[in-house]
């Protein structure tokens, strides 16, 4: 039979080991959360520089293309940049008109075998 000595000591170093163990796990699912979490924070902020680089580019391109008098479609006329009016006809959506039916749905049977009284 082991002493009262040895047990104790038994038990703190399975509890010591047991924390351990949870502790490491924890930091383990922090870190791998932390590095998820800026790998999609790195990869938002290059969306954005790309995203602004693309429209550098374009205001670029639009300058050249308007410096050189070919306009959006490549004709070789001069780009008119006034604001035309917006046309006074409302343009015509082409969808399908779908009715929906409402349904209630059928209540769950009881069972007798439960009894939801507490």
């Amino acid at each position: 039979m082991i002493g009262k000595f040895e047990s104790n000591k038994d038990l703190i170093q399975e509890l010591t080991s047991s924390g351990a163990r949870h502790v490491g796990n924890i930091a383990g699912i922090i870190t791998g959360t932390v590095a998820e979490v800026t790998r999609e924070i790195g990869e938002w902020i290059t969306d954005a520089i790309e995203m602004n680089e693309a429209a550098a580019a374009a205001r670029k391109d639009a300058e050249a293309d308007r410096e050189s008098g070919i306009d959006a479609t490549g004709d070789a006329s001069i780009i008119d940049d006034t604001v035309d009016e917006a046309p006074s006809t409302t343009p015509f959506v082409d969808a399908e008109i779908v009715e929906t039916e409402l349904v209630d749905p059928e209540p769950e049977p009881v069972r007798p075998d439960t009894d939801d009284r507490r």
